[in-house]
């Protein structure tokens, strides 16, 4: 950026609605600088900016950035963009969101940033809890909603910052964190990263981000991680399956499926802790929470309470309610890592039988995951397959619905293709039994259908 972020006052997002940019966008005006900007379409974001005194515009509107000197768009907004491109020819200096993030968040003391290909949201929302709970007064940047702060985002002081750092497109890379989490690696965003190789070689840059008196939170378990160069001077590693310095033994469950385990720290007992969360992953979610919080000296009392009365983000298998005693939850599982962990946490909960409702997320991840996607997904009882959501895609790889459905036949026959939410929420209701689990998984609108469910609002 060509300025300290101090000087600039006329800033203009495009796609100010994201979660990100709309958190970005409420801080800035929180610092009182004067605030535009425009989205593809209105959401509970837009609404909530506007309530603030924030001008969003639907569509497109030129005149919003003829006197800003700021404009901020996301990795989504294309270069051919009409308000982008009139930024750019008209000498208005225009930046990338993580570009502007990692600008903004130098002016903090400590930027503690937790990636990793899956659940950053739930992980970064269990250290913003640790933290709140500690009275240490956080500012936060979620990706998901976190019900302590009513919100995605809190404005606190300027010690720290606890950020959801996102890989996707080298993100991650504009930041400049004082302690990092690194969760797992994955194959997730090859229509960027092409191969899982380079998605290493993009997490081992963002670990030598680190300053040299730098803190480094890792998953030992996770083989890719593995493979990363770790001789850092302020490292803990955590894991279940291999020797750690932070490491969950004796883990069972309680009847409602939630984890108790006890947490020993290099070889030592340290205490048992009780998750208000679902599912083994959260045990490691919570681990990497732990460990940071050793690394800031907060009370291990403040962290069992934190961790026993986190309930979960938004859309991280959240339970939305009843219908005529099946039970509903919905879940942003879009990659089959991430699926095989909700599956894992529905076997925690005593119920009948599982309906999973499951809209892919873009064609490139389809076409890269069909295989895998039909092997964890039959093992569901019933599968609903929605139309795929394209987001930011055309269909260049020619696949379809019933790729997915074929596949899944093979080892469950109790798979449907159904097109629309609308007739999925009356198929559901038609034949879903007391005690049964209704599971809508997808990162796209797929939570649609629990809403039609529960509110009984479908049209035939």
């Amino acid at each position: 950026m060509k300025k300290e972020i101090k000087e600039y006052q006329n800033i203009h997002l495009i796609g100010i609605g994201g979660a990100s940019m709309y958190a970005i966008a409420a801080m800035l005006k929180h610092d009182g600088k004067n605030v535009t900007g425009s989205d593809m379409q209105e959401s509970e974001h837009t609404k909530y900016l506007e309530s603030i005194g924030i001008k969003v515009v639907i569509g497109h509107q030129v005149e919003l950035i003829q006197n800003a000197d700021l404009v901020i768009y996301t990795a989504a907004i294309h270069d051919d963009d009409v308000e982008l491109s009139y930024a750019r020819s008209h000498g208005i200096e225009a930046v990338e969101r993580a570009v502007f993030l990692g600008e903004y968040t130098k002016q903090y003391e400590n930027l503690i940033c937790i990636s990793g290909t899956h659940g950053k949201s739930t992980t970064t929302s269990m250290v913003a809890s640790v933290f709140l709970e500690a009275g240490l007064n956080p500012t936060i940047n979620i990706g998901a909603s976190l019900q302590k702060i009513h919100g995605n985002y809190y404005i606190g002081g300027k010690k720290y910052f606890i950020l959801e750092a996102c890989e996707y497109v080298d993100s991650f890379l504009h930041f400049h964190p004082t302690s990092e989490i690194i969760l797992n690696i994955d194959d997730d965003h090859l229509d960027y990263f092409k191969t899982v190789e380079n998605t290493k070689k993009s997490f081992q840059k963002y670990i030598d981000l680190l300053p040299k008196n730098g803190f480094l939170v890792v998953n030992i378990d996770d083989e890719n991680i593995d493979d990363l160069t770790l001789n850092h001077d302020h490292l803990l590693t955590y894991g279940i399956q291999h020797d750690a310095n932070l490491m969950a033994k004796n883990i069972c469950y309680s009847e409602l499926g939630f984890p108790t385990f006890d947490v020993y720290f290099n070889h030592e007992y340290l205490d048992t802790f009780t998750l208000g969360v679902l599912g083994r992953h959260n045990v490691l979610n919570a681990l990497a929470t732990i460990a940071m919080s050793i690394n800031y000296h907060i009370d291990l009392e403040v962290v069992k309470k934190a961790l026993k009365e986190f309930h979960g983000v938004g859309r991280r298998f959240e339970y939305l309610g009843e219908y005529n005693g099946a039970h509903v939850f919905d879940d942003f599982a879009h990659h089959p890592t991430e699926i095989a962990s909700t599956y894992d946490s529905s076997k925690s909960i005593k119920h009948h039988e599982t309906w999973a409702v499951f809209q892919s997320h873009t064609y490139s991840r389809t076409f890269e995951h069909l295989q895998e996607f039909a092997n964890i997904l039959s093992k569901f009882d019933h599968v609903i397959i929605c139309d795929i959501y394209p987001a930011r895609e055309t269909n260049i790889w020619n696949v379809k619905e019933d790729d997915l459905v074929k596949l899944i036949q093979k080892e469950n026959p109790n798979v449907i293709h159904i097109p629309t939410y609308d007739k999925i929420a009356l198929y559901l209701m038609e034949h879903v039994q007391p005690n049964d689990l209704i599971l809508t998984i997808g990162a796209g609108p797929v939570n649609q259908v629990a809403k039609l469910i529960l509110n009984q609002k479908v049209s035939n």
